[in-house]
């Protein structure tokens, strides 16, 4: 186990005073990772290590980024047992999860080299008789990336191949609980030939969070944050953000609904809502939270959801014989009791278990309530585990208002046969990204990617993360003598 150390300017630094915390993995008692907990002052040596950088990197080529990037992405492949190993000991995902992390975050990368030169601008008709007026899209400076644990590779690409391809310079603040994950992306952009300085890593302690992001928001030199975490967590990061006037990017919790009306292909719904509520446990903020069913076809359904839902094997993360397993473990305990007391209090409230049922340990089952209702908890609070609720509704105007009827709005589906029908619906829920007849969880590196209402703010991905991570300048050129009224 080797331990995990800062990166600034280039170099990999314990942390000030040989300051450090532990990891351990969430099955056993096991110590998985020794990481450096970083201080204020690591924090400050980081951004201006980045900010030291950043005129060179702003300078150079899109042709030489974009061949970086596309090494980081070779490079990032390359690891893919190590990333497999470091999940399973840090936060108990599958390989099947891991190894899907790998894919799409090295697709990321690969987009984002192909973004460099796409950050353009256009020329705008002048009043002024000889004004050449153009506006251009700039790198901001230092972007500031916050990665969560849940999908660790993808989120944590996310952080900053865009900014990097725009010509940003990034520090990335790697997640509590999967730090050694965390680390080998920044590794991995190592390997590629980065110039030192262009990449920046802290790890902190838990107890040490608020003050670290804090910092680091602060920092005059920070231009651009980006956050992936819970709607709690983000509000506090806005707040800090708006305080100091840095514009931010908040991608934040979910309660994706699954819409299934009265005509839809039940089978291929099913096949969407199992991957969609249980792909790695539930943990993903795109998870299906919330099965919004047509009266007329819920009977079907939901004895098809359970059937498949009832097959899906869990098992130890760290155990390769047999193949990949659909489940591995959740991240921790605290899952464990949120999801239990989500389902107490369904049942006392007339909810039924289909499948699945309360956990006595961290490999838990995949779930189904029915009958669920705006009385139970489960029906509005977001669950992040493998604990789903079936909501029966009669007709199309009342799916749409259960659909609705929540504080998030990242993802959602609609499963219709009749696609303008479909259409219609998806045009009236309220969220960031919908999909007809496809899973909530659904990612494209090349897709404008994020939420409304408590799902937060911004867009990543393509030409929306271009927006996010530069300034728009609007500069003159007089090309002839200009008339002035004195």
């Amino acid at each position: 186990m080797k331990p995990v150390h800062l990166l600034i300017d280039g170099k990999a630094l314990p942390a000030t005073g040989g300051a450090c915390f532990h990891r351990h993995n969430p099955l056993d008692p096991t110590e998985t990772t020794v990481a450096a907990a970083a201080t204020p002052a690591d924090c400050v040596a980081a951004v201006d290590a980045a900010a030291r950088a950043f005129p060179a990197w702003s300078a150079t080529g899109p042709g030489q980024r974009r061949a970086l990037l596309i090494a980081a992405a070779h490079e990032l492949e390359a690891r893919g047992d190590e990333f497999a190993e470091a999940m399973a000991r840090e936060t108990g995902a599958s390989r099947l999860w891991a190894g899907f992390n790998v894919h799409l975050a090295a697709g990321m990368l690969l987009e984002a080299a192909a973004l460099t030169t796409q950050v353009g601008g256009e020329v705008i008709p002048s009043d002024i008789p000889g004004s050449l007026a153009m506006a251009m899209r700039v790198p901001a400076g230092v972007v500031l990336g916050i990665a969560p644990w849940n999908a660790p590779v993808i989120l944590g690409v996310r952080a900053l191949a865009v900014p990097l391809a725009c010509g940003n310079t990034v520090v990335m603040k790697g997640s509590e609980l999967c730090p050694a994950t965390h680390q080998l992306i920044v590794e991995a952009l190592q390997a590629a030939g980065l110039p030192p300085g262009v990449v920046n890593f802290i790890s902190n302690a838990p107890e040490d969070a608020a003050t670290v992001v804090e910092t680091l928001i602060a920092h005059p030199a920070v231009r651009r944050v980006n956050f992936t975490g819970s709607t709690h967590v983000g509000r506090i990061i806005g707040m800090l953000c708006a305080q100091h006037l840095k514009p931010a990017v908040l991608e934040l919790g979910g309660k994706a609904p699954f819409v299934v009306l009265d005509d839809a292909d039940l089978d291929a719904a099913v096949a969407a809502a199992a991957f969609g509520a249980f792909m790695n446990s539930g943990q993903i903020c795109m998870s299906t939270e919330r099965i919004v069913v047509d009266e007329r076809v819920a009977d079907d359904f939901v004895a098809r959801l359970a059937k498949k839902a009832g097959s899906l094997s869990v098992g130890d993360p760290r155990d390769t014989s047999g193949g990949p397993r659909p489940m591995g473990a959740v991240v921790g305990q605290a899952t464990v009791d949120r999801c239990n007391a989500l389902i107490d209090d369904a049942l006392a409230r007339g909810a039924r278990i289909v499948c699945g049922g309360k956990a006595e340990s961290l490999m838990m089952r995949a779930t189904l309530l029915d009958n669920v209702t705006p009385a139970m908890r489960i029906y509005s609070e977001e669950c992040f585990g493998p604990v789903k609720p079936v909501v029966r509704v009669s007709g199309e105007e009342a799916a749409i208002a259960c659909a609705n009827d929540n504080a998030y709005g990242l993802s959602a589906a609609v499963f219709s046969r009749d696609l303008a029908r479909a259409w219609r619906v998806a045009q009236r829920i309220e969220s960031g990204i919908c999909h007809i007849n496809g899973p909530t969880v659904h990612d494209e590196a090349q897709m404008p990617f994020g939420g409304v209402k408590g799902s937060g703010y911004g867009r990543f991905g393509g030409k929306a993360g271009i927006e996010a991570f530069t300034e728009l300048r609007w500069l003159t050129v007089q090309t002839q003598p200009r008339h002035y009224p004195f």
